[in-house]
């Protein structure tokens, strides 16, 4: 969360203070590559610093080619928009991608797409598609009107975007990944056991073999 939120607020405090895209860009650049040494000093992964600093790479590009400090916020929209739609119809379509990553997982694992075949299986990933959906949207909905807001000289908005961009980040995806466990943790999570013969016939009994 400090690797990917620390950038970002460097970007936001310094263009709200000095009003320069340049010098902003460059602050946001050196607390990702302030955090990277931090990270190598450690000798830990510097996995989540080159994502940060590949994000703000995209921002710059944007920021820069228009000129407008906002824009560096409009990547992020977009693709959480583009995810949201493309996680969207994998639930539409009936392979929601959850249950393609967990496919290898359960039931045959020769046949990743077994899992399609039970019923509760399909509906069980659909639920947990739809709550990484549900973070994508939210971000959307709120970040995108600020931005056009900031674009058409309505309100300056910069601000509210950066703190909006590092409050729906991390934290929102948690809570989405907590909720996701929730529902794993309820006890009903239907299971492909090829094993089982099956329920058996109630009027049978322990007797009707």
């Amino acid at each position: 969360m400090v690797e990917t939120a620390v950038p970002t607020l460097s970007f936001t405090l310094s263009y709200v203070a000095l009003s320069d895209l340049r010098q902003s860009i460059i602050a946001g650049v050196a607390a990702a590559l302030l955090l990277g040494v931090l990270r190598l000093v450690q000798r830990s992964s510097v996995q989540y610093v080159l994502t940060s600093l590949f994000g703000i790479g995209i921002a710059a590009v944007f920021a820069m080619r228009s000129g407008e400090a906002a824009d560096a916020f409009l990547p992020g929209v977009i693709y959480n928009a583009v995810y949201a739609v493309v996680l969207s119809l994998s639930v539409l379509v009936r392979w929601p991608a959850i249950g393609l990553m967990i496919g290898p997982f359960i039931g045959d694992r020769e046949d990743f797409t077994s899992w399609r075949a039970n019923p509760a299986v399909v509906r069980l990933s659909s639920r947990l598609t739809w709550l990484l959906v549900l973070p994508c949207v939210i971000r959307v909905i709120v970040q995108y009107p600020l931005w056009l807001l900031d674009h058409h000289d309505v309100a300056d908005t910069f601000a509210l975007l950066g703190l909006a961009k590092v409050a729906m980040g991390w934290p929102l995806q948690v809570a989405a990944f907590a909720a996701m466990v929730w529902v794993l943790a309820r006890g009903r999570t239907p299971l492909v056991n090829r094993a089982d013969p099956g329920p058996r016939d109630p009027e049978q009994g322990d007797g009707g073999r």
